[in-house]
């Protein structure tokens, strides 16, 4: 299967004017920052594919988005934004052993990145919710390269695979 480039016009027709100026402006504030980060969340299931409805914006972002106090406290970085215009900016970060993604993130520049793929099913797929297990099958269903997440769920989080196998049956049958 083709890797399919991320598309960001694909939100144009499915998502309010207001969540992409959101989202603009955040990625810039981010990059501005310093901070690495991905789009992430709906924003980039639209992106990869299955452009849908979203109120808010969702970025993975780099351990420089915060800062590191004294008894383990964790706040945000000055100017990290978590609000644009009344749009929720969500912020996820790596826990513990996911270190194979920040180390993929990339480095913060002009260009709003949207998560790879393979990133993308794995944050669906380690999420409890059912609203992003069916973005996942409907990212399958409009043509996500099942195989290139498989690999690097193999090298990454092999305990997903399973998971994704099932997400892939499921895209399947309602095709």
């Amino acid at each position: 299967m083709t890797t399919r480039t991320p598309d960001l016009s694909l939100l144009d027709d499915a998502v309010s004017a207001k969540v992409l100026t959101a989202m603009r402006a955040a990625a810039a504030q981010l990059t501005l920052l310093g901070v690495r980060h991905w789009l992430v969340g709906g924003l980039a299931v639209g992106a990869h594919g299955h452009p849908r409805a979203t109120k808010d914006v969702d970025f993975f972002v780099g351990d420089e988005a915060f800062e590191h106090h004294e008894g383990g406290l964790v706040t945000m970085k000055p100017g990290v934004p978590i609000q644009v215009n009344g749009v929720v900016v969500d912020h996820l970060f790596a826990q513990e052993g996911e270190a194979f993604l920040t180390s993929q993130l990339p480095p913060a520049s002009e260009a709003l990145a949207v998560a790879p793929i393979e990133i993308l099913a794995y944050l669906k797929l380690k999420s409890p919710r059912m609203k992003d297990r069916a973005d996942l099958v409907e990212l399958i269903k409009s043509g996500a390269d099942v195989a290139r997440c498989r690999r690097w769920l193999e090298t990454n989080a092999p305990a997903l695979i399973e998971q994704l196998l099932e997400a892939e049956s499921a895209a399947r049958i309602e095709e």
